[in-house]
């Protein structure tokens, strides 16, 4: 429609009153455009996709935003070709800059995904994480077709992969209900209820034509899904198109081909291995000195409590164990029990290294074994995790707690132990007999402690005296397939799972979540064992429990240091 006239006087055309706000005339639109900005203009959207960490944070935002995707075009471009003549005709006056700047303000919404990242993901990137997809905070995703294709030949089955596979299919489903009928500007990814995803979902809807090396294989999925990173990059080239894999392989070959391409990150709860929380804290030397004034101590019942402040309690968390050792002073060794602002409350612990505290006839060797013990034989402690190489003596401590507080204590009324089943080589096949039966050849490390803990306890009553210890003994553990744990609801039981670094997350959430009233867990495991594909170290399921129950009042963690096995098994631990 034709324009109106220019005004005779500047303050007229920013004037409220100079013309109609509900009119649909493109100057009506210019006007109004302040009042409601853009979403993509918050400076929320500058935060680091969770995917890349520090290296996206790191994105530089230099380059002018010189072109939008076909599918991202909006109406704003004729808005500002049409303003200009408006503000043309203005005299000079003391604020001749008004009317450009409210021009530009209009293409923010259009122009602020220019400097968005394009993250194309790789089919096992979904079957990993089937939310994946809305991980990646206000970045757009590119899904090409050969990966919709290979989700379709991994939906079928029983299996982990097969389940994450359904699920994906599933969401894009209901991204493409709430797009309608067009796909080609892109699905929001916040369609399904996912605030975080802020980005656009890009389905490949047309031919593109790369330019590989004739040496790939172009059937290869592999490859075709690199063909389409390449053109992409030339199609945007204002864009960092960067390709999500968890094959190695493929990451390879496309920085060969000078493609940026990255593993994705974000089911990775600690980058490395050593941030890993301990579970205990060295005081440090002057710890004496700085508390002599400010230190409060009261007794309650046979332990010791002091309140203590300064800036060592800002490294405290609630059940953590901290020790004071120093030639010539006396030594400390307390747990955490409380902590306000920058005070808080130590409580000393129970001596298991002396005979008359030991458990089943098992005394602590060390000082981590000590915490440990004080932490397995606390009733008001529900979850436990235990961490530590070959022979630190896990499995033996969780044993000998577990039977003290089942046939002594009368606490619980069993212990149930299971254990991922995976193995170490190749597989054995299939095992006969019943459930616990299946799951004897992966119980060897319960045989063995509990032989070493029935001839401790059953020593001087003779052969029939042994044998019937033992019979009440195995009469109280059960032994069960994490298999069949979906559903169940374990109340006032011991649940000892074993071998807890080979379990995923998922895994992980599964177990714990069936403890019922008055049940324990314990997960104990290595994480320099993990046995299971495409777990590290920083996405076992052990590392996942032990940060996120840090500093919960009813659960504790203690990393085992030094070995008590044999003198062999510690220098077999420490050379090979």
């Amino acid at each position: 429609m034709p324009l109106p006239p220019a005004p005779s006087k500047r303050a007229a055309l920013l004037s409220p009153d100079a013309y109609d706000f509900k009119s649909t005339s493109p100057v009506a639109e210019l006007l109004t455009a302040p009042s409601t900005p853009a979403p993509e203009a918050r400076p929320s959207e500058t935060a680091p996709a969770k995917n890349t960490r520090s290296r996206t944070a790191q994105a530089p935002r230099k380059r002018p935003v010189k072109a939008v995707p076909a599918q991202e075009a909006a109406p704003p471009t004729p808005v500002i070709e049409t303003s200009l003549p408006v503000t043309a005709p203005a005299a000079p006056t003391p604020t001749p800059v008004k009317a450009p700047v409210t021009a530009t303000r209009r293409p923010s919404r259009a122009g602020s995904t220019g400097p968005r990242r394009l993250f194309v993901l790789d089919t096992n990137v979904l079957l990993h994480d089937p939310t994946s997809l809305f991980r990646f905070e206000e970045h757009d995703i590119f899904l090409p077709m050969i990966v919709l294709e290979e989700l379709d030949g991994h939906k079928k089955g029983m299996t982990e992969v097969a389940r994450n596979g359904r699920q994906t299919s599933r969401s894009l489903d209901a991204l493409a209900a709430q797009a309608g009928g067009d796909m080609t500007k892109g699905l929001p990814l916040s369609g399904t209820g996912h605030q975080a995803a802020r980005g656009l979902l890009f389905f490949q809807t047309e031919t593109l034509v790369d330019e590989l090396p004739a040496s790939l294989p172009q059937g290869k999925a592999d490859n075709q899904i690199l063909g389409v990173v390449y053109a992409l990059r030339q199609k945007y080239p204002e864009r960092e198109v960067i390709l999500v894999s968890k094959d190695i392989n493929m990451r390879v070959k496309a920085r060969a081909l000078g493609l940026t391409a990255e593993d994705y990150e974000n089911d990775k709860t600690l980058d490395d291995g050593e941030l890993l929380y301990a579970g205990s804290l060295a005081l440090p030397q002057d710890f004496w000195t700085r508390q002599s004034k400010t230190i409060e101590s009261w007794q309650s019942g046979s332990h010791t409590f002091y309140r203590v402040s300064g800036p060592a309690v800002g490294q405290f968390h609630i059940n953590q164990f901290v020790y004071f050792e120093a030639p010539g002073e006396p030594s400390l060794y307390a747990r955490v029990t409380e902590i306000r602002d920058k005070t808080a409350v130590l409580k000393t612990l129970k001596d298991y290294t002396h005979l008359k505290n030991a458990v089943w006839g098992v005394t602590s060797r060390n000082r981590e074994q000590n915490f440990a013990l004080n932490l397995l034989m606390d009733p008001e402690i529900d979850f436990v995790t235990l961490a530590g190489t070959a022979g630190t003596g896990k499995t033996l401590m969780a044993l000998a707690s577990g039977l003290t507080q089942v046939l002594d204590d009368r606490r619980y009324t069993e212990i149930i132990m299971t254990r991922a089943t995976v193995s170490v080589g190749e597989d054995i096949g299939f095992l006969p007999g019943t459930e616990e039966e299946k799951m004897g050849p992966w119980m060897g490390a319960l045989d063995d402690n509990l032989e070493f803990l029935a001839k401790g306890d059953g020593g001087n009553a003779g052969e029939w005296g042994r044998a019937a210890t033992n019979e009440l003994i195995r009469s109280r553990i059960k032994v069960k397939s994490m298999n069949f744990m979906r559903g169940r609801t374990f109340m006032n039981k011991y649940i000892i799972i074993d071998e807890a670094q080979n379990l995923t997350p998922k895994q992980m959430k599964t177990l714990i979540t069936r403890a019922g009233p008055g049940t324990k867990i314990i997960c104990m495991g290595n994480l320099a064992q993990i046995d299971t594909p495409y777990l590290t170290e920083g996405s076992s399921g052990l590392t996942f429990a032990v940060d996120r129950f840090k500093g919960w009042p009813h659960g504790g963690h203690i990393t085992l240091a030094r070995g008590e096995r044999s003198r062999l098994a510690d220098f077999a631990s420490e050379v090979l």
